[in-house]
């Protein structure tokens, strides 16, 4: 595995930045390994698959999980608020950074990752080749 790490400043959009990473690195199978930081402004789709949250609230990221192949990324994110609440979902474009996020990425050599349509889940889902 090779890992990569950066810090991301106040204003910069959380997916956006990640998937940016991944693909100017030519990476074809990915993973986040670490984020801790914050956002200000919250983009996640519900677990119906369907419904969007967008909030404009202080959150610090509790967790931040997923893949990334040459189709996209798939990431879930976990935010508590000021009171300790958790929400998460899947990470949206609009999530933007507070003050910081501390990112690591990994690169799995030797796997190629990428999304086929699945008929029996109705998403493109994740397809492994490699060792």
């Amino acid at each position: 595995m090779k890992t990569y790490a950066l810090r991301l400043t106040r204003g910069a959009d959380l997916k956006k930045t990640i998937d940016e990473q991944f693909r100017i690195r030519n990476i074809k199978a990915g993973v986040i390994l670490s984020c801790v930081g914050c956002v200000y402004e919250l983009k996640i789709r519900l677990a119906d698959g369907e419904s969007e949250l967008h909030v404009k609230d202080n959150f610090e990221i509790a967790s931040l999980v997923g893949t990334f192949s040459k189709d996209g990324s798939h990431l879930h994110i976990s935010v508590s608020d000021i009171t300790g609440k958790t929400i998460g979902g899947h990470l949206k474009e609009g999530t933007l950074v507070n003050t910081t996020a501390e990112l690591v990425l990994g690169e799995l050599l030797g796997y190629d990752f990428s999304r086929e349509f699945d008929n029996n889940t109705g998403y493109d889902e994740l397809v492994i080749k490699g060792e």
